[in-house]
Order: structure tokens, then C-alpha cells, then sequence
């Protein structure tokens, strides 16, 4: 299995309404594009800064499914995630295989 982890710095004053964009609209569509199983948001608890941070996982049972989502699907809905927030927020993302 892989995870697709999705680690969002975010401006405190657009925390509640990211969270509430991730949980209640672009979590939901990432998975509704059939290349992941399940997701999962979490908070960081040990930041730094004065920001907040969230991690976004995502898993897939293939690497061959995250490389399609990556090519078909991540592209726009960046682009909407831009849309909404751009400049407010830095996200960087990894790629893990679950061992276990």
C-alpha cells in the first residue's frame, strides 16, 4: 500500500475555513477520482512558528494508482485549491510505502 501524505502550512486565520474546505469538499473528491482507497487529516502538534500545519494522507493499494492521479487528476484540483487560497498556505508532499 502507499501513502500519498500531503503536509499543508497554513495563515491561523483561514485554519477553520481550510479545514472545513478539506473535510467537507476536496478530501472527498481526491478520493471520489478512484485512485485511493481511504483518507485521513491531521493536525501537527509540535509546530513551529506561528503557523498550523495539517498532514492529508492518502492511501493507494499501488504506486501505479497515485502516478495516475498525479497525472489525470492532481493538476486541477490544485488549480482549486489555489483558487480559494493561494498565498495563505505552502504544501509539500511525500510518498511512503506502508510496510507493515
Amino acid at each position: 500500500m502507499i501513502l500519498y501524505n500531503v503536509t499543508t502550512s497554513l495563515e491561523p486565520r483561514i485554519a477553520d475555513e481550510w479545514v472545513a474546505y478539506m473535510l467537507g469538499h476536496h478530501m472527498a473528491e481526491v478520493v471520489g477520482t478512484g485512485c485511493f482507497i481511504k483518507s485521513s487529516l491531521l493536525r501537527l502538534l509540535n509546530e513551529e512558528d506561528d503557523g498550523i500545519t495539517y498532514a492529508a494522507q492518502y492511501f493507494a493499494i499501488s504506486l501505479e494508482q497515485l502516478e495516475a492521479y498525479q497525472e489525470h487528476f492532481a493538476p486541477a484540483l490544485r488549480e482549486e485549491m489555489d483558487k480559494k487560497f493561494k498565498g495563505n498556505y505552502v504544501s509539500f508532499r511525500t510518498v511512503l510505502e506502508v510496510v507493515e
